[in-house]
């Protein structure tokens, strides 16, 4: 039997089934996420680019995806364009933004399989009122 350490952890088989199992299936949603804000499906896969997109989907500028190559900063910016990306999809409560940071694999891919969830538009840079009342511009 193999056994995997990391960082003075034991991984064992089951273990990293379960993770490769979350991580297919956030590939997965986010692929369909992708093509829900009509940008290519594809790039999911590929990394770096798909942080990039995911910057363009929330209205970010795509220099700001270095912001993750930041220690430290990276998790208070992950935590932001993760809420960011709700209110991308019209999600105002404290109580969604709260489900998509914590469970933020389930909520990318609720929102992506979802028929009722619609990509509303970029959120960054709109002032706080234009959000809260949802006037928004509405994409295709």
């Amino acid at each position: 039997m193999n056994t995997y350490y990391f960082n003075g952890w034991e991984l064992n088989g089951g273990l990293l089934m379960i993770m490769a199992f979350l991580a297919l299936i956030g590939l997965g949603a986010n692929v369909r996420l992708f093509t829900k804000c009509n940008m290519p499906g594809w790039a999911a896969a590929i990394p770096g680019y798909n942080v990039v997109l995911a910057m363009r989907i929330v209205g970010r500028p795509s220099s700001h995806a270095l912001f993750f190559l930041i220690p430290g900063f990276n998790l208070y910016f992950f935590l932001k364009t993760t809420i960011e990306l709700a209110q991308s999809f019209g999600k105002k409560t404290n109580l969604d933004f709260l489900l998509a940071a914590v469970f933020n694999v389930f909520y990318v891919l609720n929102l992506s399989l979802a028929y009722q969830e619609e990509y509303v538009g970029p959120v960054y840079g709109r002032k706080d009122k234009d959000i809260a009342h949802g006037s928004s511009l509405r994409h295709a």
